[in-house]
């Protein structure tokens, strides 16, 4: 379609249009701007580990951990996604989840959640910035009741890494990169981890868990990998 702007019916059609496209793109930037996309992403650099710590992370250790059957069984990675309270991104809530020191008075969803005694070994949030509680030869209180190719109890040999994030939103550009180097140096350190063993809360639990969902980007994943 043209636009003529010769006339005065021309030009106050034409400045009906832009502000119109100009309150349409500002409700989009809003949008994802609540949905942490518009963050400023973190610089990614190589990550090494150091005595089962990621260098280049935040190191905010949690309680809820314990010791592995076997420390050198280290074998499998899950993909997880969380939020608190549900659909917010940001704020200190998941920090205060995973040490025990979430205030039920905070949200009416803390109140069913606060005395849960729970944990990830990482977190990455939306922009990228990387946040471990439990050193990887620990074992992290993140699957619950789950099976993997017909192993039962999944956290005594997995990782488990939450992103902040949603199973309606899309995860974002600073969390794929970051979620890839951090894979990259698991990969380089524990022997029996693998790409073919890498897999979301829902495979391990099945018709109790959901996450990361379809808004997780598998192809995406394997091919910062590649």
């Amino acid at each position: 379609m043209a636009l003529h702007s010769h006339t005065a019916c021309g030009n106050e059609n034409v400045s009906f249009i832009l502000l119109k496209l100009q309150s349409q793109i500002l409700s989009i930037n809003a949008n994802e701007t609540k949905q942490g996309f518009m963050h400023n992403p973190l610089p990614i650099t190589p990550m090494i580990i150091n005595q089962h710590w990621l260098t280049g992370c935040t190191r905010l250790p949690s309680p809820n951990c314990d010791d592995r059957t076997d420390p050198a069984d280290i074998s499998l990675l899950v993909i997880h996604c969380i939020s608190l309270p549900p659909g917010q991104f940001g704020g200190p809530y998941i920090n205060q989840l995973f040490t025990n020191c979430l205030n039920p008075a905070d949200d009416v969803y803390f109140q069913d959640v606060y005395q849960l005694q729970v944990s990830a070994h990482l977190l990455i949030r939306r922009d990228g910035e990387c946040v471990q509680y439990v050193p990887f030869d620990r074992r992290a209180w993140h699957a619950g009741v789950s099976s993997y190719q017909g192993r039962e109890r999944c956290n005594d040999f997995s990782i488990g890494i939450e992103l902040e994030g949603t199973e309606q939103i899309a995860y974002t550009d600073a969390q794929y990169r970051q979620l890839a180097a951090v894979i990259r140096a698991l990969l380089a350190y524990y022997p029996s981890l693998s790409t073919q063993r890498i897999t979301g809360h829902s495979a391990i639990a099945p018709g109790r868990k959901t996450d990361p969902g379809a808004t997780f980007d598998w192809q995406r994943l394997w091919g910062l990998l590649a």
